[in-house]
């Protein structure tokens, strides 16, 4: 019997390091926001209707979000599906591709889901706030889109 999905992770832990490239081609690593408030969060694929929901919504509400954090999406999706993502849909944050599941295996949201009935591997939809000093605040282990911006709003 398959052990359910459970983050590793903790609030107060360091967060894991990472390197990672945007939908523009940049790299970005966790210490270029060392000092600001930074919202890591993980979905499963760009152009899908609840990740596009939830991205849609960070974009809305942005202009509030940025006075306080800094906003990464990330998925194990390549660069050019990012691009194509962020365009369709205007996103003013970046996306950062993680194919090699680098990210999604540090932070510990790869592993088993089901869908209908069926069981594989993929991304869970988790969401880090991590404090300027490189420590996780706080952790939605299981976003539910509905909502969950306002969540992070209110926790910023």
């Amino acid at each position: 019997m398959p052990k359910p999905f459970e983050l590793k992770l903790k609030e107060g832990d360091l967060a894991p390091d990472f390197e990672a490239e945007t939908q523009d081609g940049k790299i970005v690593r966790l210490a270029d926001f060392k000092g600001q408030k930074l919202v890591l969060y993980f979905y499963p694929r760009d152009n899908t209707p609840g990740c596009t929901k939830e991205a849609c919504s960070f974009r809305d509400h942005m202009a509030t979000l940025k006075k306080k954090a800094v906003l990464l999406g990330v998925s194990t999706d390549t660069v050019k599906k990012h691009a194509r993502f962020a365009t369709k849909y205007r996103l003013p944050f970046p996306l950062l591709a993680d194919p090699e599941r680098k990210m999604v295996s540090a932070y510990g949201v790869w592993g088993e889901k089901s869908f209908m009935g069926m069981k594989f591997e993929g991304t869970h939809r988790v969401t880090f706030l991590i404090g300027p000093d490189g420590r996780i605040r706080k952790i939605w282990p299981k976003v539910k889109v509905a909502g969950h911006t306002q969540e992070v709003l209110e926790a910023l």
